[in-house]
């Protein structure tokens, strides 16, 4: 077997046995858009991309073309492509692609480059004191390219939020994810509904505690949560009627430091 390509599996490997493959699973979901290349990339390949510590890689000459250079002595990360060959078939006389083999490709984390600032680099961090409670509790946050459908992630074995716009709102509901591993000790892997409902909720009652932003978003969250007490066969009053002790607990960590058997000064684990 190829070298390279034994080093990328054995990262998939060690990821399973240390238990990083539920999360790295989550947010290889969280597919970019726009001319993000990694948007366009397998399943597998996003994965590895987050399993290697970045959200954006991309190969030598796809940073020079947008004015950024790899560090000198940077790393490349590894991930597959797939090659092809071309088969006649005699019967229908057409020609077809044929998977032959798979070969490692080089790329660098957006990490390992400088140069021109990127689209989503210029996303400015919403300026709220809840920014530093993220810090206090050993969480960095930062910017990442978005997509459609989600604008933000937390990541517990990372120790990182992440979030693809200036709204508070999302900052918010990744702090509530944030609280709730802290209450909790372990969230549950992939967007689970209850616990996707009670960050949502956390994250509407943040925004009108203390938001600066009077952007109203109620509207958004109501469907989002109708979205995951669908799944569970509930409406969304009863749902958030039955994340309610937590979303307490929650709001109660994050506001005041405390939560039951939790102090503001536990960083997540």
């Amino acid at each position: 077997m190829n070298e390279k390509i034994k080093t990328v599996l054995n990262t998939i490997l060690e990821a399973f046995e240390s238990g990083a493959i539920p999360e790295a699973v989550a947010v290889a979901t969280f597919t970019p858009t726009g001319d993000i290349p990694s948007a366009h990339w397998s399943f597998t390949n996003r994965t590895i991309q987050f399993l290697s510590g970045t959200a954006d890689s991309r190969g030598y000459k796809q940073w020079l073309s947008v004015g950024r250079q790899v560090k000198k002595g940077s790393r490349a990360i590894y991930i597959l492509v797939p090659c092809f060959k071309k088969n006649k078939d005699d019967e229908i006389k057409e020609e077809k692609k044929v998977l032959t083999f798979f070969k490692a490709m080089p790329v660098f984390s957006v990490e390992s480059t400088e140069g021109e600032p990127l689209d989503y680099q210029n996303i400015e961090l919403p300026e709220i004191p809840l920014l530093e409670r993220a810090y206090a509790w050993g969480i960095s946050v930062k910017a990442v390219p978005g997509n459609y459908r989600y604008y933000g992630y937390f990541a517990p074995d990372r120790k990182e939020i992440a979030i693809a716009t200036s709204a508070e709102k999302t900052f918010y509901h990744e702090l509530a994810h944030a609280a709730d591993h802290i209450i909790k000790g372990q969230l549950k892997p992939g967007q689970n509904p209850l616990q996707e409902i009670s960050a949502e909720l956390s994250a509407q009652a943040l925004s009108r505690i203390i938001g600066k932003n009077a952007e109203d978003t109620t509207g958004n969250s109501y469907r989002y949560i109708k979205r995951y007490a669908e799944q569970i066969k509930m409406n969304p009053h009863k749902a958030c009627l039955k994340v309610l002790a937590d979303t307490e607990k929650i709001l109660n960590l994050i506001l005041h430091g405390r939560a039951d058997g939790v102090s503001d000064f536990q960083k997540v684990a």
